[in-house]
């Protein structure tokens, strides 16, 4: 039986946290390809984008395989990385947009993996991997996500926006959250203990002077009545924190799985996001599972879902549609789970046409969250919608 009254705790990075940084590039990476892709009339439908990022004391090293036209060429590739960099806000000593050298060890993408996932004659397009991936959402917050990890990423976007306009120019753009939150009866009630590090560009400036500065915009991201007397905050707890990002600390593509997805409340497959193309189900397999228990809870058939998808290279039908609604359930799990699959088609093919993601949208997600967001009008975070609720209420 599920426990009612807890504590549970997510945290979440900045944009400027090291990982994170390569998190940005390799996704400006698979962005520039369709973007480009496209205008050399490379069809989006081809394009292969496999992309790591590694990033250290003034310099970048960008490797993987991709497939695209010959005009997308290193230089622009560099290009991107430096344009990325800048926009975070990177201009100190030890890591520049202007002065980290940037090394681009792009390849082709293996044939043999190219011929699994290429639809040809009678096959369709198969899985750019083998894997499981999962796709939780749950009715704590309007977003239908849970709560440690939504206010946890809101603290450091509301951080991110005072600091580009200038609100809180002492900040830098390397930064940590982590929220713990109370339960009671199975429902957030209050913030139990709140930490937030985060590198500041004053070296004579006090834990005391960070929390000064950084408290209001905590209490902007938490509910009403949420921070009281008892709550404990532990506010850059190690002292100074001047050097910060990849100079301070090593960044790797994909290195935080969990802060991009439900922060611990819900299983992982492991698969990174970042820096892969749409074919790679890893990305976007977890967005479709995301999509599809979203409108579950939406429709009012959950208070939360999980659901996983799992897939076999080159295999074009998923080999398993789980869903478990942890007893919160209003409808039969096992119709769901026969139901979904009629309503979207889950072939790798059938989520990149019904989630439009042969685009250039996924820098956007590299921080802050992939889940939780606000659908835009170029086609990002179109995971986010709940357009299959009528569709859903009808089926039972």
């Amino acid at each position: 039986m599920a426990r009612l009254n807890y504590l549970f705790t997510s945290e979440s990075v900045s944009e400027g946290h090291p990982d994170k940084v390569c998190d940005r590039i390799s996704d400006e990476v698979v962005d520039l390809f369709f973007r480009e892709g496209p205008k050399a009339g490379f069809s989006p439908w081809d394009i292969r984008v496999a992309c790591e990022t590694l990033a250290t004391t003034n310099r970048v090293v960008i490797a993987g395989e991709t497939r695209g036209p010959a005009s997308i060429t290193p230089a622009m590739v560099e290009a991107v990385a430096r344009a990325a960099i800048k926009d975070i806000g990177y201009e100190q000593d030890g890591f520049h947009h202007a002065n980290a050298k940037v090394e681009v060890l792009l390849h082709s993408q293996s044939p043999h993996i190219a011929q699994g996932v290429d639809a040809a004659g009678n096959k369709d397009e198969g899985a750019g991997d083998q894997g499981i991936m999962f796709g939780y959402a749950c009715n704590e917050t309007p977003s239908l996500m849970p709560a440690p990890i939504f206010y946890s990423h809101k603290i450091l976007e509301l951080m991110a926006a005072a600091r580009h306009s200038g609100k809180a120019p002492q900040l830098g753009p390397d930064a940590k959250s982590q929220v713990t939150v109370r339960y009671e009866n199975g429902k957030p009630v209050e913030v139990t203990q709140i930490v937030v590090s985060t590198q500041h560009l004053d070296e004579k400036l006090t834990s005391a002077d960070v929390r000064a500065i950084v408290e209001p915009y905590v209490l902007e991201a938490l509910p009403s009545g949420w921070v009281n007397a008892k709550t404990v905050w532990h506010v850059n707890p190690t002292g100074a924190f001047v050097v910060g990002g990849p100079d301070g600390d090593c960044g790797l593509t994909g290195r935080k799985i969990i802060v991009d997805t439900y922060g611990g409340a819900a299983p992982h497959g492991g698969g990174a996001f970042s820096g892969k193309d749409s074919t790679k189900v890893d990305r976007s397999a977890a967005y479709a599972a995301r999509y599809l228990a979203k409108n579950v809870v939406a429709a009012g058939l959950a208070d939360k879902a999980t659901i996983q998808l799992a897939y076999a290279i080159g295999v074009s039908d998923p080999l398993s549609v789980y869903v478990d609604t942890h007893g919160t359930g209003k409808v039969d799990e096992a119709k769901l789970e026969a139901i979904l699959p009629e309503l979207v088609s889950l072939k790798p093919r059938g989520i990149r046409e019904k989630l439009d993601l042969n685009k250039p949208i996924f820098a956007r997600t590299a921080a802050y969250g992939h889940f939780g967001r606000t659908p835009d009008a170029e086609g990002g975070f179109s995971w986010e919608k709940t357009d299959l609720v009528e569709a859903l209420k009808g089926a039972f």
